[in-house]
């Protein structure tokens, strides 16, 4: 199936994250304390590093630690935070490696459940509930993955109409009403 990610907002990211399970797999596990946009830029900038077009679980998980830290903290640095993000990027990968023959789609291939692909993406290394449930949402709304109780397991992100997360974004104007929601969640919390 043909999908159009547009969650870098950079074309040549976006083209990677559209043809690549394990790319934007591991663009959801940099979404946190970077903009969206530059997270899921990562994986494109880890592959132009490593000299590929294309993200390898087998070959991340077998990097040297040390080297692959220092590929996401080359200038400009792949996260915030490169030093413990590639460590989780080699962890993620790892699992995938062991339990998934280093295939990311295979977590949610030939799942009849929401719920199970749910259970699925808690297991891995880096996804919490909130961020598994996201990445669900994110696989029903736009990547035509959509078990029976997709929506249900992804919880509020699941909406149809809804301006949460990763998982609504299309395109420039998405990405704006997404940032308005959260930045509306944030106040309310400051407020509480």
């Amino acid at each position: 199936m043909d999908i159009t990610l547009r969650l870098a907002q950079q074309p040549e990211a976006d083209e990677l994250l559209s043809r690549s399970p394990l790319a934007v797999m591991t663009g959801m596990l940099l979404d946190q304390q970077v903009p969206m946009e530059w997270a899921f830029t990562g994986p494109y900038t880890i592959a132009q590093r490593m000299g590929e077009d294309d993200l390898d679980a087998h070959a991340i998980a077998a990097r040297d630690p040390e080297e692959f830290a220092e590929l996401l903290s080359r200038k400009p640095a792949v996260h915030r935070y490169p030093g413990s993000m590639a460590k989780r990027v080699q962890q993620l990968c790892q699992y995938l490696v062991d339990h998934y023959d280093g295939d990311a789609s295979a977590v949610w291939r030939d799942v009849t459940t929401g719920k199970e692909v749910l259970a699925r993406l808690n297991a891995l290394p880096g996804y919490g509930k909130q961020k598994s449930q996201i990445f669900l949402a994110l696989l029903g709304k736009q990547m035509g993955v959509t078990p029976d109780g997709w929506r249900e397991a992804a919880g509020p992100y699941g909406d149809a109409d809804a301006h949460r997360s990763a998982a609504d974004i299309t395109g420039p104007g998405s990405l704006e009403r997404v940032r308005a929601y959260k930045q509306e969640m944030k106040r309310a919390a400051k407020k509480k």
